[in-house]
């Protein structure tokens, strides 16, 4: 395995642990992860549906996917701040 490919699964276990560690102080633990889990993934998916208004987009594929699912809306708001100061740079 490759250092970078090794750097980004560090990176992606100690996301998915701080989000499981953010989640099991909640009253319903399942039930927080699930909802946040969906919302970032409607979040990404109202990103691309905006697109033709926009011009931005947010590609779709396992590094987004998992940022969305992982981080939810607020990982969704960082890609897109990131996609818009790149193509304005």
């Amino acid at each position: 395995m490759m250092f970078v490919e090794t750097i980004a699964l560090f990176a992606a276990l100690v996301s998915l642990l701080g989000t499981a560690a953010a989640a099991k102080d909640a009253r319903h633990p399942v039930r927080r992860a699930l909802s946040g889990a969906l919302s970032g993934a409607a979040a990404l998916g109202a990103v691309n549906l905006m697109a033709g208004y926009t011009g931005i987009t947010i590609a779709l594929n396992y590094a987004t996917a998992f940022m969305a699912v992982v981080l939810g809306a607020p990982g969704v708001v960082t890609m897109l701040l990131l996609r818009a100061m790149l193509l304005l740079g």
